[in-house]
């Protein structure tokens, strides 16, 4: 029987069972054999990774014809307007790519988050604010250039939500199981 597992990946660990000396990797998690991140999330990124031992699964999550949605939280350095959000959801170009249309929105009431270790970068003369963009497409540090193309750089990442499932209040550190049917 095939696993599907939901975990929160803390900033700071490859979404990778081994690295080199010193990095920090997801074998440190005590998660079931033979299962493998369907997926990727950087390094300095937090939140929800799906690993499953289901191959043909992994496979089609990460085609590209089969786009799904994922959310993203960023905190973002300064105060996006209501021009520059409407910018990101019609996708931005970075790195010669042009993104395709997402949803961008602040988030309204800005959410109370549990400081990062190491913390965030912080500038007591620029705001930051917590946005959310949902994207259909998965290019490498995707969220951060485009926040950056727009002028407002990503100073934090948490993926939120992978097709259906939501990270919800999964602790950092910790998987769960979950249904096939629970992700699409």
């Amino acid at each position: 029987m095939p696993r599907y597992i939901a975990f929160h990946k803390p900033y700071g660990v490859l979404s990778q069972f081994t690295g080199e000396a010193g990095q920090r990797t997801l074998a440190e998690f005590s998660l079931p054999p033979n299962v493998y991140a369907a997926g990727r999330l950087d390094k300095d990124s937090e939140g929800l990774l799906l690993l499953s031992d289901d191959g043909p699964f992994i496979k089609r999550l990460l085609d590209p014809e089969n786009g799904h949605e994922r959310t993203y939280w960023a905190e973002v350095e300064g105060i996006p307007g209501k021009a520059d959000m409407a910018k990101l959801s019609k996708g931005v170009m970075f790195g010669g790519y042009q993104s395709k249309p997402c949803r961008a929105e602040l988030i309204t009431p800005q959410p109370e988050m549990p400081p990062r270790d190491p913390p965030v970068r912080f500038r007591k003369s620029i705001p930051t604010c917590w946005i959310t963009l949902t994207l259909t497409e998965g290019k490498n540090r995707q969220v951060r250039r485009m926040t950056a193309a727009t002028g407002f750089p990503t100073l934090r990442l948490i993926r939120q939500r992978i097709g259906r499932l939501e990270l919800g209040d999964l602790p950092m550190g910790a998987w769960r199981d979950v249904r096939k049917s629970d992700i699409f």
